[in-house]
């Protein structure tokens, strides 16, 4: 398998796996892919792909396997508590063809948190990973996540990865801030199409797109400007603030990072 991307001084990018029937089934809303997004954009890092996948060994190790040589970083979020279902560990360990072994550090941290009376076979489950793999530290509930080579292995629990994932920016190597700016008119979004594309020519290294909008009665739209130049998103949103006041509309722009 061929080695990830390096990183560069551009925006580096990287792919999220979202694991768990409970988010395919609707029982459990993600709160994972605008974390992500948000943070990784304030590091210079552009997530470039999510997969949403089930609790199942196979498609987890195809996941990790498809975007891992694709992507500077591959984050995966769920499945390696202490039950049955948790098997994010053990794909991971097949993705990179290594077996599945206690890490001595890992059983540390947990007879440390638990006690040797409390630290039952289900608990170890946590410690269970390939061999190679660091540590990342849990501030709270110490059972740790791991990395290996360019993918980082987190738990399901929103605040928990996110106390996680903010010990983790020194091992990121990012490029610029990624800003975001919108302007929004109430304009239908056929009546800018033209100029827009027009816009997104002359402004070829931003993200330019529209986003239709229906709201109390009236339809509108956003149109939004991502990059990390801020002189060109400057011109960028002054042509489009041009763009959407002669088409008749009354723009009005706002900061979304």
């Amino acid at each position: 398998m061929p080695p990830p991307p390096s990183p560069s001084a551009a925006s580096p990018t990287a792919a999220l796996l979202v694991i768990g029937n409970e988010i395919l089934s609707g029982r459990t809303r993600d709160e994972h892919i605008p974390y992500f997004g948000k943070q990784l954009n304030a590091w210079g890092l552009r997530l470039s792909e999510v997969r949403v996948v089930p609790d199942e060994e196979e498609q987890i190790v195809a996941a990790v396997n498809a975007c891992r040589t694709v992507y500077a970083y591959v984050f995966t979020t769920g499945g390696i508590g202490p039950t049955h279902d948790d098997i994010t560990a053990a794909a991971i360990a097949r993705a990179f063809d290594r077996p599945l072994v206690q890490n001595s550090e890992a059983v540390a941290i947990l007879e440390a948190h638990y006690g040797p009376e409390r630290l039952n076979a289900a608990r170890l489950r946590m410690a269970a990973m390939p061999p190679g793999a660091e540590l990342i530290p849990n501030p709270v509930s110490k059972a740790p996540g791991f990395q290996m080579e360019n993918v980082f292995v987190l738990p399901g629990p929103p605040l928990v990865l996110q106390a996680m994932v903010e010990g983790l920016r020194n091992r990121l190597v990012g490029g610029p801030p990624i800003v975001t700016r919108a302007v929004s008119a109430e304009l239908a979004e056929g009546t800018i199409a033209s100029g827009l594309a027009d816009i997104q020519a002359r402004h070829a290294m931003l993200e330019i797109g529209s986003y239709p909008y229906f709201r109390e009665g009236k339809l509108g739209v956003n149109v939004v400007l991502r990059g990390t130049e801020t002189g060109a998103l400057a011109e960028a949103i002054a042509d489009v603030t041009q763009l959407l006041e002669g088409l008749g509309g009354a723009p009005a722009e706002e900061r979304l990072d």
